[in-house]
């Protein structure tokens, strides 16, 4: 049976350590998170990072725009939060509405409040070796496999999804730490032979229980970072937890799994952002 890597409660140590910290500050650090429209996924993880957020001493401000809202609007907002010396981290919570530029409006936001690292300054500065701030998800991860005493030096690490937001980024944060790296994707051919030879297979395609044991090797590390629904309405990873489940040495679980360590992470990140030490 597989250690199972407990997400959930490897971010408490690393709230419990925000919480301590805040507490002795003179005035709260606060996050304010940009919220376009009324999508339902959306208004959920806004809730979990309020709620996240209140329990470490951190101040969450959503801004709220309607769907329709003009992009000027949108940009406009940000400015005024970039020029606000109460606010010290910044978020536009995605998806944005299709009439929206995603990339110009997250670009807008200060690159010392950039907590999601996704301005292309903070991406730029990563794949240099010295990031200001990384994007949580897989900076989350990695601090996952720490915790765990991954040795990742050597080691063959396949990482399914190259996404701006995690595939990428991850990819570039294991090379710094020596692991050999291959970045797999959906036009990847035979992509069951490459995965079944990772000593480590890192999932993040956005496809309900995708990966089964015939992708997986022996005492392999499994990292799942998807989350989506199962025929059953369950909520479930990108990999088939009960297939793999037997063959594999450790795997995160969904939820309860990276999900935490994204939010603690994006804490962590406004924490830095506040006292100005960033990564690089």
């Amino acid at each position: 049976m597989a250690q199972i890597i407990k997400g959930d409660q490897i971010a408490k140590t690393i709230t419990d350590k925000i919480k301590e910290e805040v507490e002795k500050l003179d005035k709260k650090p606060n996050l304010s998170v940009i919220l376009v429209g009324e999508d339902f996924a959306s208004e959920a993880y806004v809730r979990g990072k309020i709620k996240a957020g209140s329990r470490v001493g951190i101040e969450v401000d959503v801004i709220r725009f309607p769907a329709d809202t003009k992009e000027a609007q949108v940009i406009e907002a940000i400015k005024i939060l970039n020029n606000d010396h109460d606010v010290n981290g910044i978020i536009v919570q995605l998806p944005l509405p299709d009439h929206l530029d995603v990339v110009k409006i997250v670009n807008e936001v200060s690159v010392e409040k950039d907590v999601d690292g996704f301005t292309y300054y903070n991406a730029g500065r990563l794949f240099r070796g010295e990031p200001l701030l990384n994007p949580c998800t897989p900076q989350g991860i990695m601090y996952m496999l720490e915790a765990m005493e991954v040795e990742l030096e050597g080691i063959n690490a396949v990482v399914v999804g190259r996404s701006n937001l995690v595939g990428l980024p991850l990819s570039r944060m294991l090379t710094e730490k020596d692991a050999t790296v291959t970045l797999c994707h959906s036009k990847t051919k035979d992509l069951k032979s490459i995965t079944a030879q990772a000593d480590l297979l890192i999932v993040a395609i956005g496809q309900s229980k995708f990966i089964n044991n015939e992708y997986v090797k022996d005492g392999a590390i499994v990292i799942d970072v998807g989350i989506s629904r199962d025929e059953n309405n369950k909520l479930s990873g990108d990999v088939d937890f009960d297939q793999v489940i037997d063959r594999v040495s450790m795997i995160s679980p969904v939820p309860k799994g990276v999900g935490p360590m994204t939010i603690a992470m994006l804490l962590q990140n406004t924490l830095r952002a506040y006292k100005g030490e960033f990564c690089g």
